[in-house]
Formats: C-alpha cells, structure tokens, sequence
C-alpha cells in the first residue's frame, strides 16, 4: 500500500515571486475605485482635484445623456404595453358580448328541442379549439356562422395583441436593467467627484464652486445672474435678435432659471440636467425638443458659429455630451454640473461641438 504523504509547501521565490507582487500592487491600484476604500493616490493639489473632478463631470454627464435617453425609450415601450394591453381588453370585452349573444340563440334552440353547436362554443372550456372543428361549420346555420366568424377573429386578435405585449414587456425588462446599470454609472462618477471634493479645504471649495465647470468670465456670470435674480433686464437684451419668438420666449425662460440647481436628470421646473434645462425652456416656447444632447442636437438647422442668434442650442465635447442656450456676445446659459446651478458662461468654457437653431 502506497503511503500517504503530506504535500510539500511550495515556496515563493523568483518569478512566483515577482507575479504575486504584482498582483498585491494590482489589488491596491484597483481599491482606489469608485467605492472610496482605498487611498493608494497621492495627495493630489487643489489643481489636480479640479482636473480630475471636471473630467468625472464630464463623464457622468455623458452617462446622463445615455441615461435620459434610455429613460425616454423605456417610457415609450412603457406607453406601448399599456395600448396593448387596453386594446386587448376592449377586445375581450367584445368577444364576450359576442359570445352571450350566440349563448342567447343557442339558449333558445335549446328549449325548442335540440343542443345547437353555438351552445357548445360557449360552454366549450376552449373555444378557439371548438371553432376550428370543420364539423361547427356544417352544423351551424348561416346566422350563427357570421357570429362565429366575428367571435373567431376576436379570438385571434386577442392571441395576436397578448403576443405583442409579451415582446414589449421583455424588451421593456431589459431596458429597465439597462437603466440601472446607467444609473449606478453616473452615481458612481458623482460619488468620486464628492469624494475627491471632499479633500479640498473650505476656501479651495469654495474657489472651485466659484468658478463651475471651469474658464473665464465667471465675475461677469455672476453680475448677470444676480441682476436676473433680481428681477432686472436680461443683460444686454439677450432677447433681441433672437430668429423668432419661440426663440426668445426659450431665452427668457432660461434667464428666469438662473442659480437653479443641477439635478441630474431632472428637467425642472426648480432643477435641471443641461439638457434638461434647455428641453424645459423651448417647452414654455410651445415647442417640444427630444430629450437628450445628442438627438436635440438634430432638432433644427445647423449654424456655425458665425451665424448664432439668440436661442440657438450650442453643443460641446466630441460626444455631443453638453448643450447650452445662446444668448448673444459669445456667451450662453447652461446647467454646467453638480458643483454650480444653471449660469451664464462664455461660448469657450468647453470644447464647442457645434450650433442648432431649432425651427
């Protein structure tokens, strides 16, 4: 008999070594993640914190817009479910009323002698099963086979409609987890943009609040939304010059939301994401823009730069991720991000993308 011997311990040593080194060091690079349990990140300077918070907001804010884009076509198969399921309804009633009515003819068969086939069909535990018995069609009289013919197209309808809502609740499931998983997105960055924030003083806080999502002109924005605030005139008359007066009715209404918070998501009346913000305004304006950058974006006539007016939306970043409204001397108003409420900006805080003017 083979003895039973205890296995050898194998040493670290050489490349064995080196790998399980690499490994521990991957482990805490990777703590330095989203959840904020680990500290591996040198002490970054005030600078650096902005950099890096700046670059969070900007991704999260494109995971808004795919967010907000999700939301809208999970609430537009939401809608589609619903029709369905009203109409399969109104169909069932339908063939119910059919279905006593034959049950009301048979009835009377009945009591003169004789069980018609129209009784059975009522009775019958599966009357689309009944119905295709070539045997009911040589029984039934000419009446009731345009009944049943109604009753058996009722029938299918229903089948077909029930059909169609089975395939638009299972799409309408995976875009509700789709939904979330956006969401955990843009938390996630938010939550490490807090985090970082966190590990300013007050006084670099406040600096960084001050100056938004970054750039020149901030003294200027902010005379321009405490003069709004206050009741005074849009400064320089954005209004004037605007294309149209849907245009300028978008402007004022913009004006009228400056110092509101940025709430991703969210499309007021007292909070806004940037395109939000702008869906909102052109909405007082009687017009109705699709909900995100990227398809408001297709919502009007392309301008350049040279060409804005008033009310035209501007769009920033490669990925079409942010969006203003125009209102005239290189500026805009816009819900820039969690750190700053809706404000008046110059055209060159951020990487421009292009103009539409919405018709």
């Amino acid at each position: 008999m083979a003895a039973h011997r205890k296995p050898r311990q194998r040493s670290f040593s050489g490349n064995t070594a080196r790998t399980a080194a690499t490994l521990a060091l991957a482990g805490a690079a990777t703590a330095t993640g989203f959840d904020g349990t680990g500290h591996a990140e040198p002490n970054l300077t005030p600078a650096q914190v902005k950099a890096k918070v700046d670059q969070l907001y900007q991704e999260a804010e494109a995971a808004t817009e795919k967010y907000n884009g999700a939301k809208e076509k999970t609430e537009a198969t939401e809608q589609r479910l619903n029709s369905l399921r009203d109409r399969a309804a109104r169909t069932e009633e339908r063939l119910n009323v059919a279905r006593e009515a034959l049950g009301s003819v048979a009835a009377s068969q009945y009591r003169s002698g004789g069980l018609d086939p129209a009784l059975q069909l009522v009775l019958s535990d599966d009357p689309d099963q009944y119905l295709d018995g070539a045997a009911f069609a040589e029984r039934a009289g000419h009446r009731q086979a345009g009944a049943v013919a109604r009753v058996r197209k009722q029938l299918r309808e229903i089948e077909q409609l029930r059909g169609a809502a089975r395939v638009e609740l299972t799409s309408l499931k995976a875009q509700q987890a789709q939904l979330q998983r956006r969401k955990r997105t843009v938390t996630g960055k938010l939550g490490a943009a807090r985090r970082l924030l966190a590990r300013l003083g007050a006084e670099d806080r406040a600096r960084f609040g001050a100056s938004g999502a970054g750039g020149p002109g901030t003294d200027r924005a902010s005379r321009d939304a405490t003069g709004a605030r206050d009741g005074l005139q849009a400064p320089g008359s954005a209004t004037v010059g605007a294309p149209n007066s849907r245009a300028a009715a978008a402007v004022a209404y913009a004006y009228s939301k400056l110092g509101s918070p940025y709430v991703w998501g969210a499309t007021g009346p007292d909070s806004f994401d940037c395109s939000g913000l702008t869906q909102a305004a052109y909405r007082a304006a009687g017009l109705s823009l699709p909900r995100t950058t990227y398809t408001q974006i297709n919502a009007g006539r392309r301008v350049s730069r040279a060409e804005l007016l008033p009310g035209d939306l501007v769009f920033f970043y490669s990925g079409i991720t942010h969006v203003g409204i125009y209102i005239g001397d290189g500026r805009m108003i816009h819900a820039p991000n969690p750190s700053a409420p809706v404000r008046v900006a110059p055209l060159d805080e951020m990487p421009y993308a292009g103009a539409t003017r919405v018709l």
